[in-house]
């Protein structure tokens, strides 16, 4: 009896997880962009961007924002290349 219980939860678990799954496809074709928005001023991704396209690294970039004192996007004290590699990646 145990056996048959676990067999269906599993089942079940399978199933919600199709669910969930084909309702993200069905936002995502209809055009909804999922997560949270970007946060980042539009003027730190205008400089970021110019800066990538000059030529500089993505840590140099960061240490220049940080020497800077230009704010993050999510009110951090400091900019990381994995953040400005982010919006290169976003904007591309």
């Amino acid at each position: 009896m145990a056996n048959m219980l676990a067999t269906f939860s599993q089942f079940e678990r399978r199933l919600i997880s199709q669910r969930g799954k084909e309702a993200l496809a069905v936002k995502k074709a209809a055009g909804i962009r999922l997560g949270r928005p970007p946060t980042m001023p539009q003027a730190v991704v205008k400089r970021i961007q110019r800066q990538r396209a000059r030529g500089d690294s993505l840590r140099k970039i960061a240490e220049d924002l940080n020497q800077d004192g230009v704010p993050t996007a999510q009110d951090g004290r400091e900019s990381y290349t994995a953040t400005v590699r982010h919006v290169v990646r976003r904007t591309a």
